[in-house]
């Protein structure tokens, strides 16, 4: 019966490999594995504290510097590299508790020095810094919350057709122009004759170059009534043949005059 084969470990240039090499050597530190589990010896610290629920005041020194070392010990028993900084606060850690086990001498004129009053200042102050970050952390952030956004109105063509000028309206403004032009009245030798062709003509001549005009401005004050009557009698005639064209933007407001575009 044949011996079934099996599965290749690997192919090197493209050729299957069965069998390892027997002059294969691979070293004990080939393979290196970080562990950050901790943002350094401090943040161990209060997670020390923290689990053993401690008051970061009264720290028992010597219980979390046992488990301050067992955990460097197991540490190094799976070859993680440890930070220099773990071990510095190792040795902190066995000098705050050698200090701790000698007898203290009892002195009067000096105050008594908590040898943990260092250590504690600086978890204190780190647990403030700890806790700052993560406040800010859970802050909603731009891109990882929220996202900005832009919203506007399309651009539209706007067309506002103007209302049309009522009779009452145009009559309200001869009345106003009739009582400027009696401020004029002067007294003629000779009696001037007046046409309201001409005076159509001459209407038409201001208004040229498709722009707008006041209806007062169509007006000469100085003429007195003859002429008023006269001018706005040839724009009535104006407006009746569609040569001109009166518009009003406003309620109650000004009228003006335009020239009608030649079809």
């Amino acid at each position: 019966m044949a011996k079934p084969e099996s599965a290749p470990l690997a192919r090197v240039s493209g050729k299957p490999l069965v069998d390892l090499p027997s002059d294969l050597y691979i070293p004990p530190d080939a393979l290196a594995v970080f562990l950050e589990a901790f943002e350094g010896p401090l943040d161990l610290l209060l997670y020390l504290i923290r689990r053993q629920n401690m008051d970061i005041l009264d720290v028992d020194v010597s219980d979390i510097t046992r488990q301050y070392m067992d955990y460097i010990g197991a540490v190094e028993a799976l070859r993680f590299d440890l930070a220099a900084e773990y071990l510095v606060m190792a040795a902190t850690l066995a000098e705050i508790k050698s200090r701790m086990l000698l007898p203290r001498q009892v002195n009067d004129e000096e105050e008594e020095v908590d040898p943990r009053a260092e250590l504690i200042r600086r978890l204190q102050q780190y647990e403030r810094f700890k806790q700052a970050a993560e406040d800010i952390d859970a802050l909603p952030r731009m891109e990882r919350d929220t996202l900005p956004v832009s919203a506007a109105l399309p651009q539209l063509a706007s067309n506002q057709p103007h209302p049309d000028v009522d009779m009452r309206d145009l009559l309200l403004a001869l009345q106003g122009v009739l009582k400027r032009a009696d401020l004029f009245v002067s007294h003629h030798v000779e009696k001037e004759r007046l046409s309201t062709r001409e005076r159509m003509s001459a209407i038409l001549a201001v208004l040229q170059d498709d722009q707008f005009a006041t209806f007062q401005s169509l007006f000469t004050a100085e003429e007195g009534r003859l002429g008023v009557v006269v001018t706005f009698l040839a724009t009535l005639e104006l407006v009746k043949e569609q040569l001109i064209e009166l518009v009003q933007s406003d309620v109650l407001g000004s009228i003006h005059v335009r020239a009608r575009a030649a079809r």
